[in-house]
């Protein structure tokens, strides 16, 4: 799950990005709403944490362009404006929720964990797929009620193929999900590690698509 930050204060935001890393999302993070508008429109992202007194184009302009472009991305605003008022505005202006600083980092990872949720359609906290249970909170992995260990990034390919269950994701699709700016990317990595989800749990449980990419088919 690849989260964008759009945060203005340095301090604050590299610790919002380690803190969601080290949770277990990919998170990216730039300090300017311009910079935040051309990231989303560039890029494939699950969530968007966004400050609000941002510099060169502010954190409410940034949404209503995001919601008038159609975008449906989970946004979560995280501020320091409490005022009730602050808070109407943020969520009617298309925010989908809205969390004040200081703020709890396990909080706010959960909270973006239901929101991408609900963005999939889903509302159970672990992700089903017959005998496969996936737990995104606990970063756990069980087949037929057997633990399974995985790599980070075999934990996070297999989360994304099982949100979107059903839906073929090309390579172009995955990397950009898996792997936030400034990560090495081997040319081979994406079969690599749909290899070992395949050894590791059930050769048919990821479907290769000749000329397209991967899907989990649903059940």
């Amino acid at each position: 799950m690849r989260i964008l930050i759009v945060e203005d204060d340095s301090l604050l935001g590299e610790g919002i990005q380690a803190g969601l890393r080290q949770a277990g999302f990919q998170a990216d993070w730039v300090q300017d709403g311009v910079a935040g508008l051309n990231a989303l429109q560039a890029e494939p992202f699950s969530a968007l944490v966004l400050d609000l007194g941002l510099p060169r184009l502010t954190g409410l302009e940034l949404l209503r362009r995001l919601r008038a472009g159609g975008s449906t991305l989970p946004v979560l605003i995280l501020t320091a404006r409490d005022t009730p008022q602050d808070v109407i505005a943020g969520l009617d202006g298309g925010a989908d929720d809205y969390m004040i600083k200081p703020f709890d980092l396990g909080e706010l990872g959960a909270r973006l964990r239901a929101l991408i949720r609900r963005s999939a359609g889903g509302a159970a906290p672990q992700l089903v797929h017959g005998p496969l249970v996936l737990d995104p909170a606990a970063r756990q992995v069980t087949w037929e009620g057997r633990p399974v260990e995985l790599s980070f990034r075999e934990f996070s390919l297999l989360q994304e193929l099982l949100l979107h269950a059903g839906t073929v994701l090309t390579r172009a699709q995955l990397e950009a999900r898996l792997y936030p700016w400034g990560e090495e990317l081997e040319s081979n990595a994406l079969e690599v590690h749909v290899h070992h989800l395949r050894r590791k749990l059930a050769p048919e449980l990821i479907r290769t698509v000749r000329g397209v990419g991967y899907l989990v088919p649903r059940v």
